[in-house]
């Protein structure tokens, strides 16, 4: 898998205006009203991001997730973080 360039990263950024490229990862805060609804939302994640076999950088603290992807692989972005992160999006929607 080839990491994407800055340019190509903006790009398609543009179909996803919930996420930033921050420090060479892509980035997603969510909130939840509880510990357990923020919980539950990553373990859906956790579902899809093993059959994707990609997995995310994440954080969680009470209601709050902080998602982060890249392609360690790769050194960078690649089209496998912008699949996933559309799923998250899917699923938070």
């Amino acid at each position: 898998m080839t990491a994407l360039n800055e340019s190509q990263i903006l790009e398609k950024l543009q179909d996803l205006p919930h996420w930033t490229f921050e420090d060479g990862r892509l980035h997603r805060k969510l909130e939840f009203k509880d510990f357990k609804s923020c919980f539950a939302f990553m373990t859906l994640i956790a579902f899809e991001a093993e059959a994707q076999k990609h997995h995310p950088d994440w954080y969680n603290v009470y209601n709050r997730l902080l998602i982060q992807l890249s392609t360690h692989d790769a050194g960078g972005i690649t089209e496998n973080d912008f699949t996933l992160a559309h799923t998250i999006e899917k699923l938070y929607g």
